[in-house]
């Protein structure tokens, strides 16, 4: 079955259907759904309202990009959105911490995945909204401003912030013995 055949039976709740795209999506939503979220039970409950929210609206897919872009887009919308409501994304902003550059990418090169991914989840979320934005999702700090209802400096500051906690936390794990492991 093609992806527009999916798309047209998932409109008219063909539950065999809805279960077909659930199987073809589900684990790269789960894993887009787990760079937003604390932990993994908010991984899944995310990925489960994405997928209710879509079978929802896949009546006003527009065909005019990815489907899969269109996806994942609701699903970082409803990540926010939990986020969003518990309390405000917003803090204090410092101009003089946006001077200094910091830079982590030499410190990644021995990290896992799954384990840089645990460090991200660690971050206070208004940190990890915006550096998953930003860094891994492309987004600028106007959009982000936008979807997140913050100014642009405080987007910034928060990238920034974000990137100084990471740093910290990736030279603590540097000093474990599963880092050591890693390196060997």
């Amino acid at each position: 079955m093609t992806q527009d055949q999916l798309i047209k039976k998932c409109i008219k709740n063909n539950r065999a259907a809805q279960s077909e795209l659930f199987k073809q999506y589900k684990d790269t939503l789960y894993f887009l759904s787990l760079k937003y979220c604390r932990n993994q039970a908010d991984a899944e409950d995310n990925l489960h309202d994405s997928f209710m929210t879509i079978f929802d609206k896949i009546k006003n897919y527009r065909h005019g990009g990815s489907f899969e872009g269109w996806m994942k887009r609701i699903t970082i919308f409803k990540a926010i959105d939990k986020y969003k409501t518990k309390k405000p994304l917003a803090i204090e902003i410092n101009d003089d911490i946006l001077t200094d550059n910091v830079t982590i990418e030499k410190e990644l090169a021995y990290i896992s995945i799954d384990t840089l991914l645990s460090i991200i989840q660690e971050l206070p979320d208004q940190y990890r909204l915006v550096f998953n934005l930003y860094q891994l999702d492309g987004f600028s700090h106007k959009e982000i401003s936008v979807m997140l209802n913050i100014t642009e400096s405080t987007s910034k500051s928060n990238y920034h912030r974000a990137k100084l906690k990471l740093r910290d936390k990736i030279n603590a794990f540097r000093n474990t013995p599963n880092a050591k492991a890693y390196e060997n």
